[in-house]
């Protein structure tokens, strides 16, 4: 299985959520056992040696494949979640997407100032969520932040945009948006 082999599994659907949306959906890609347990090595290849103690997933693709790579570093799993989905005490980060604005959450005692954090989501785009995620980790005072995505939705700049974040962003590969 290769990068590209795993790429060209992707779907496309247009005008979703909103027309005018090239909705890259990776369930595809997921469905295939080759596709997800490369993906899944990819990741676990490139942040083994990082000390990663927690592993981050953005609702909802974000869940997908992060659990298992942080089974295989050694690390837990702790999610990020959509406004009022998460039980206990949590903080929030409020951010604009491209399609209406959204809330994150996560657990008020989730990370701590000892954690190497990995946030895992699935696309890169504008930056907006990720840069929220961010906001919301760093909210906890881990010791360092690793950011990586499945894909990165190139032409759209969410890397540019990250740039002074002061965080590592890695991307499995790119996708032209209208590709």
């Amino acid at each position: 299985m290769t990068a590209e082999e795993v790429k060209q599994s992707i779907r496309n659907v247009p005008d979703f959520p909103i027309k005018g949306i090239q909705f890259k959906d990776i369930t595809t890609a997921l469905a295939k056992p080759d596709c997800l347990r490369w993906m899944r090595d990819e990741l676990v290849k490139r942040y083994k040696d990082k000390g990663i103690t927690q592993v981050v997933g953005v609702e909802s693709r974000g869940f997908i494949v992060a659990p298992a790579v942080a089974m295989e570093i050694g690390a837990g799993f702790v999610p990020i979640r959509k406004h009022n989905k998460l039980p206990a005490e949590t903080v929030s980060v409020t951010y604009a997407k491209e399609y209406g604005d959204d809330t994150i959450q996560i657990h008020k005692d989730a990370l701590n100032e000892n954690d190497v954090v990995l946030i895992h989501d699935d696309i890169l785009a504008t930056g907006g969520s990720m840069e929220a995620a961010i906001k919301l980790v760093r909210k906890l005072g881990v010791k360092k932040i690793y950011v990586n995505c499945i894909i990165e939705l190139e032409g759209l700049n969410g890397r540019k945009y990250l740039a002074n974040s002061g965080v590592d962003i890695d991307c499995l590969f790119g996708i032209e948006v209208d590709e």
